[in-house]
Formats: C-alpha cells, sequence, structure tokens
C-alpha cells in the first residue's frame, strides 16, 4: 500500500502559486508548476481544478491563460486543502461485509470505526492550525541547495 501524496502535491502548487504572485506575476501554468513539483501538468491541472471547485485558486483561459489564487494564503489552511483534494474518509472498511458468524468478522468493523474517527478528528483539528502561509514560509526557510531554482525559473537569493 503506497502512501497519497494529492495532498502535498496541492500544498505544494499553492505554495508555488502564492510565491510566483508575491514576485509580481498575475498567474502561474500548469507546466511551470508541475516543473517545481516533477510530475506532469496534466496531474497539476487535475488538483487545481479540484481547488478551483473549493474556491481556493482561479483559472483563466485564452491570452495570458494560467492559475491564480482565490484567496489569501493566510486564509486558507491545509484542512481546506485536504477537504479539495481528498473526497473520502481517511480510512475504508472492508469493501465487503466480513463474516458475521467469526466473532472477529462481526466486530472488526465497529472497533476500528471508533479508532479511525479519533485519528479522523485529530487529522482534521491538525490541518485546521495550518494555514498555506504557514507552509510557505516554512519552506522559504528550509536550507537551499544552490542548484535549485525559485518559480520562474530564477534562483534562490
Amino acid at each position: 500500500m503506497s502512501a497519497n501524496s494529492r495532498l502535498t502535491i496541492a500544498a505544494h502548487a499553492l505554495a508555488w502559486i502564492g510565491l510566483y504572485q508575491r514576485q509580481g506575476h498575475e498567474v502561474a501554468t500548469s507546466e511551470q508548476i508541475a516543473t517545481s513539483a516533477n510530475t506532469n501538468p496534466v496531474v497539476i491541472r487535475r488538483l487545481l481544478g479540484e481547488l478551483r471547485r473549493a474556491g481556493l485558486v482561479e483559472s483563466r483561459r485564452g491570452v495570458g491563460a494560467g492559475w491564480s489564487l482565490a484567496r489569501e494564503l493566510e486564509s486558507m489552511t491545509l484542512l481546506d486543502v485536504y477537504e479539495a483534494v481528498e473526497p473520502g474518509p481517511l480510512f475504508a472498511m472492508h469493501r465487503t461485509t466480513p463474516d458475521q458468524g467469526c466473532v472477529v468478522g462481526y466486530g472488526i468493523q465497529p472497533a476500528m470505526q471508533g479508532i479511525y474517527e479519533g485519528i479522523e478528528e485529530t487529522l482534521r483539528k491538525e490541518l485546521a492550525r495550518v494555514t498555506l502561509a504557514d507552509v510557505l514560509r516554512d519552506v522559504l526557510a528550509a536550507p537551499r541547495r544552490p542548484s535549485r531554482e525559485a518559480p520562474g525559473g530564477r534562483r534562490p537569493a
């Protein structure tokens, strides 16, 4: 089972757009963001579409096409992003009902449901505490390698 990176990539995209806009640019392209995230622009466009439906980004078509923030980074939390890109529960039950004649099969779902609800509540509280401005601040504070480029192809100062 592999970990899901959708929240991380969505936060990456929002932080990138936020920094790019702070540098004086109006819109960012999915290709620019995809280069930074080292992924396919289609992946970025799909995530940005979900973020647009949640009211976190806006898109512009035609000449000067691209993506911009719909809200300030300070007003977006990781919970907002999580809810936009992770529509289902964090943990799932069996795809089919376990054997109800077995003591474990009968009791496993009620036992796990209570545990999962507590974990999800804690996760939501923690994600709600962190804004995208906090994420960008921490990104900018991370030690940099001289070979890394900042948004727009510029080398960091």
